[in-house]
């Protein structure tokens, strides 16, 4: 792991400005870009430890604030330990926001983060990769369906409501996307059964796309944010060892 150096930076969209957080590798040379969306609940220090691990992986990795429309991080308050059966407020609170970031308004956004990407001296010439988690994995893969020449992979860890009767579903993006897919879906999540998993797995095979879609027995969703009950050590470490092997193949 080399030295990191994080700093918080904004990146102006269509419709303001976002601030995000910046991790990358501490001697100041352009390293191959990684784009990280959050879960629902937002940067806080567990998210900029996640980014900084990238970073000393050798990622400049860029962590925006999904929500900046509803303010700058933090967006709300929470507690050092997130536990929404203690506080119930918190669902409440994220969920008016989760609902508001449209598909076309997240398409506007991921443009600004990649754009914003592709300018800094920090980060490598080419396509990025991207990773998120929970609502950040569904972020992921539609970046990577609405900007094929711009993303080489993609992450997602723990989606939900990736398959839907929507007709903006993901998995009818599937035709869209040209990067390499990894997928870790957690087998007690009740918002991505086992059926919807094959079907998002089929939709990316017929379309060609590169794809490993794994199943984390006995992991909850969220098994990777070790600030929420849903935390599993082993089900993170598998999680990581997936990620970088994905990264290197990437770059």
């Amino acid at each position: 792991m080399t030295a990191v150096q994080g700093t918080d930076v904004d990146i102006t969209t269509e419709d303001g400005v976002a601030d995000a957080y910046l991790a990358h590798p501490a001697d100041g040379l352009p390293h191959p870009g990684v784009l990280l969306y959050q879960d629902a609940f937002g940067i806080r220090p567990h998210l900029k430890s996640m980014a900084d691990r990238l970073a000393g992986a050798g990622y400049t990795v860029l962590l925006p604030n999904v929500f900046y429309r509803h303010g700058r991080t933090p967006v709300i308050d929470l507690p050092e330990f997130i536990d929404p059966a203690v506080d119930p407020t918190i669902w409440q609170r994220l969920m008016p926001m989760m609902m508001s970031l449209t598909p076309e308004l997240s398409d506007r956004d991921s443009a600004a983060y990649l754009g914003w990407l592709a300018g800094s001296p920090l980060v490598a010439d080419g396509p990025v990769a991207i990773t998120g988690y929970c609502m950040g994995a569904r972020l992921a893969v539609r970046t990577a369906a609405a900007f094929p020449d711009r993303v080489a992979a993609a992450g997602g860890f723990h989606g939900g409501r990736m398959v839907t009767d929507a007709p903006d579903s993901l998995h009818l993006l599937a035709g869209r996307i040209s990067a390499e897919l990894y997928l870790g879906f957690a087998d007690q999540d009740q918002s991505m059964t086992e059926e919807q998993i094959h079907t998002f797995r089929e939709a990316l095979d017929a379309a060609g796309v590169r794809n490993t879609c794994e199943i984390y027995r006995g992991a909850d969703h969220g098994y990777t944010q070790a600030d929420t009950p849903a935390y599993s050590a082993e089900a993170d470490e598998r999680h990581w060892a997936a990620l970088l092997d994905l990264l290197k193949r990437a770059f």
